[in-house]
């Protein structure tokens, strides 16, 4: 037994069925793209800097696992890049979402095991010099640091998690779904 999944909406399912037409010709077509379009960005947006310095990340991908860091720190900044620009474009979405996908799982669970530590920010020194010539910071820069900054870097954890997570469940859609009408693949009428 198969099943499809069918996007169309139907008139009688809604409230105002005269709506079904543009939910089916516009709105659902311009959200598909616009969440991938975004997504693509952001995934070039943050491989670039990689691409450009191919082997800044040989000790972090060593450091998780990913052994010789010096074949995979490239490929990671090929995979982000190809993968954004893919998935801006609609072109071989599928497989390029679920590498990046992958990749995304990956960096949720490094922010799950490796999580950002208040001595990465302060030392006990250097909070004692914060609090000992407040002339030098600003009132907002003070309630970060006078802790050592860990209430701020609690938040970037989270905001790191959230951010890896809600990435790796867009690329798992368009792994899934492929990249939707206003798409090269769909040009192509061809898709992996």
């Amino acid at each position: 037994m198969s099943a499809r999944l069918d996007f169309t909406t139907r008139e009688e399912r809604l409230w105002i069925g005269p709506f079904a037409g543009l939910y089916n010709t516009f709105a659902q077509p311009l959200g598909w793209l616009l969440l991938r379009v975004t997504l693509g960005g952001w995934l070039l947006f943050e491989g670039w800097p990689k691409l450009m310095a191919p082997m800044a990340q040989v000790s972090f991908v060593e450091m998780i696992g990913f052994h010789p860091g010096w074949l995979f720190s490239p490929l990671l900044a090929v995979m982000q890049v190809a993968g954004g620009i893919g998935l801006i474009l609609g072109l071989l979405t599928r497989p390029l979402a679920l590498a990046n996908a992958v990749m995304l799982f990956v960096t949720v669970w490094f922010h799950f095991h490796f999580p950002y530590d208040a001595a990465l920010l302060l030392t006990s020194a250097g909070i004692e010099a914060v609090k000992a010539h407040p002339e030098y910071i600003t009132p907002n820069g003070a309630k970060r640091l006078f802790d050592g900054g860990a209430v701020t870097l609690e938040l970037l954890q989270h905001k790191a998690i959230q951010l890896s997570s809600l990435w790796a469940a867009g690329c798992l859609f368009f792994a899934a779904f492929g990249g939707g009408v206003f798409s090269v693949d769909r040009l192509l009428k061809k898709e992996f």
